[in-house]
Formats: C-alpha cells, structure tokens, sequence
C-alpha cells in the first residue's frame, strides 16, 4: 500500500548511516516532474587507513564522482541525497533489502524482504577485470598512465575473442600492427595474446619511420616481449614483402585518412581472418562530398563544414564496413572507448567467414554509393575483387 513519502525516507536514514550494517544502496531514476542532482548515487562502506568510512559515488551520468566520509559530513550528504527527487531507493543491508519508489502521486511505495546476513566488502578499491594487470611491468615501461590503461583493457576485450575464434592449430597464431606508431597498443596485445591465448605468438608492428620501429624494439626488449618485432616499412612495401605470409589478424589503429583503406586492402589481400581497426580523420570522402556539384540526397547534411566532416566519418566507415561483408566478412562497428577519451572510438572488427554476399546487400552498397557519388578508396584499392562481386 503507498504511505507517506517523507517518513519513509527518514526510516532510510539510519540504515544508509549504519556502515556496519549496510551493505550497498543506490538512488537513481527520478521524480515525475523533477530531476535530481546527481541522476545517480551508490554508498556502500569502506575501511580507509583503519577507520570505516561511507563512500558516496555519484554522477551526473557522465562523469563519476567518490567521496569516503565521516561523520558530520557523512550524515550531511546523506540527507542531502534523500532530499533530492529520486525516484528509487534501493538499500541492502546485512539482514534486509528496502526498496523505496516514489508513485506518480507522489507517494512511496514500500518493499522490505528479509536476506540472509553476508560478509560485507569494506575494501576501499574493490578487485577489477583487467586483462591484463595494472601492475605489470609492461606499464611501468610504456609510462601508462590510468586512462592509458583503460585504452588498453578495452581494446584487449575486443582483439581477445577474435583471436582465440582465429587461433590454428599446429602453427603459432600471427599478429601484423599496420601503422603502429609508439606501438604501446601493439605491446599490450601482444602480451595478452602471449599469456592467454598462444605463447608462441608472432607478433610484428610495421611503422614507415625507422626511428620509430628502432625505439619500439627497445622498449620491447627492456618489457622483456618475445616474439614481438618491428620493421620500418610502408605499407606498399608491406604487400610485396614475403615476410608476410599466413598473417592471422591485421591491426590499423588511427591510421590517417585512406592510411586505413590501405591496411583493410592489405588484410583482405593477405586472406586475414580478423581485422581490427580504429579510423582516424577522414578527409577522402569529406573532401568528395565537398567539391560534389549537386544531385546528393539531402544536401542539408553536407552543407555546413561541421556536419560534413561528421556525417563524412559516418559514411567512410559504413562503406568500408559494407566492402568487408561483401567481401565475405563478418562485420561489426562498435565504440572502441568512452568518446571522452578520444573522438576517434569507433572501432571496425572483423571475420572472415567466407560466405558469398546477396544480392540485397550489393543492391544496398551500390545504391549507396551511388546516391552519394563517391568512390571510395577502399573500393578502388580492391577493385578487381569488389567487381567480381558487384558486376559478377
């Protein structure tokens, strides 16, 4: 039955207080004609330097924010929180579960079950899923910072599945960086790969600038990676090149411009069964859609510079993700990191599966196309193999 609203979020208080009883609660949702501040708000207890503590982590739904309290300034924020339009209040504790939601009237509806009496987590920095291990000397040689690390954990749980699908039997996997830069990415794949999924796996990051490939080798010598190598070349010369046979999986990260369309050509050239790439700027087609003399489909999204640019990202990787499958690919584009780390976080993965396209998902590249009037360089780099499936 709906009760009273303020007399049930006063019965919350003590509970949200008791650090030795509480276990965990969350405030979230929101009110019908009003918006807390923050939109979310978890507090759970923590031992800190031998004291208990209520750690508050709130966020305006972007960017979290931890405090660990006491005292005056833990009972402070906690009334400061039930005052707040919340529409759910979610508290467990040693021996209940009180969940408290706020009816469109304006009332609360109150549920409380019992639970049986657990060991309550204190610990300040909880455990966390890393690939691979904050701690690992890897990081102390590349300079990782945290949020370089974040990178890292996220790109490894997209390359992680990839390569164990990939993996063959009887040989050691292979792994080739197309444009690798400072290769920290390079690195990091490379150690997870050798740890969890092949140790013998063959690793060799391609950057055209010898300097480049010369300091990479240090490093990884210094992070003890065997099996891991670098060459200075383009990658032109990385396509005739006869060290590169039986290549498993491409990388392209934030490869420049049509820098990206030469890798993705290159993979499919060499018969990669997994390809990961993370487009940087992409100025080809942008560039198409600028000097274009009109007859494209809503002009509107190209006539500002700004729109262009974005809606060019869009099209160029759509595109490149529609050449792949026809190409007997299996494709997904996901985020590769939280935007606010890089603007650049769409990420291009593949498999290749070999399967034959239909003739809809022709119709919709060709259409595509088309309507826009570009010629993408992806198209044009593999242009015997997109006509003998386009024109076929």
């Amino acid at each position: 039955m709906p009760e009273p609203l303020q007399p049930a979020l006063d019965r919350l208080r003590p509970l949200l207080l008791d650090t030795g009883g509480l276990v965990r609660a969350v405030a979230s949702g929101r009110r019908r004609t009003a918006h807390p501040d923050p939109q979310r708000a978890e507090l759970r207890p923590v031992d800190l330097r031998g004291e208990r503590h209520l750690q508050v982590t709130s966020t305006d739904g972007r960017i979290p924010v931890v405090r660990n309290l006491t005292g005056a300034d833990a009972e402070s924020t906690v009334a400061g929180l039930l005052a707040q339009p919340f529409g759910n209040w979610h508290v467990e504790t040693r021996d209940s579960v009180v969940q408290v939601r706020v009816t469109k009237r304006g009332e609360a509806q109150v549920h409380t079950s019992e639970q049986t009496a657990e060991p309550v987590d204190t610990t300040h920095d909880r455990a966390k899923n890393h690939l691979i291990d904050p701690a690992d000397p890897l990081f102390t040689v590349l300079g990782a910072d945290a949020a370089k690390r974040r990178q890292v954990d996220a790109f490894l749980r997209q390359l992680a599945p990839i390569a164990r699908k990939v993996k063959q039997e009887g040989r050691p996997l292979r792994v080739v960086d197309l444009g690798c830069g400072n290769a920290y990415l390079t690195m990091a794949a490379h150690r997870y790969l050798a740890s969890e999924v092949d140790p013998g796996v063959q690793t060799l990051g391609v950057d055209i600038r010898p300097e480049m490939a010369e300091r990479n080798a240090r490093v990884a010598a210094q992070a003890g990676l065997e099996g891991l190598g670098f060459k200075a070349a383009s990658i032109e010369e990385a396509a005739v090149d006869p060290e590169f046979t039986g290549v498993d999986i491409v990388l392209a990260l934030h490869a420049c411009d049509t820098a990206t369309d030469d890798s993705l050509a290159l993979a499919v050239r060499w018969q990669a069964r997994g390809v990961l790439a993370a487009p940087c700027c992409h100025q080809d087609i942008q560039r198409q859609l600028a000097d274009s003399q009109g007859g494209i489909p809503f002009a509107g999204l190209t006539r500002h510079a700004i729109l262009r640019e974005r809606f060019a990202d869009v099209l160029t990787d759509t595109v490149r993700a529609d050449l792949l499958r026809l190409l007997g690919y299996r494709v997904e584009v996901v985020e590769f990191i939280d935007s606010r780390h890089t603007p650049r976080n769409a990420l291009i993965r593949a498999v290749h599966t070999g399967t034959a396209p239909t003739a809809r998902r022709v119709a919709e590249y060709t259409e595509l196309v088309s309507a826009w009037q570009v010629e993408p360089a992806l198209a044009e780099r593999l242009r015997p193999e997109v006509d003998a499936v386009t024109l076929g």
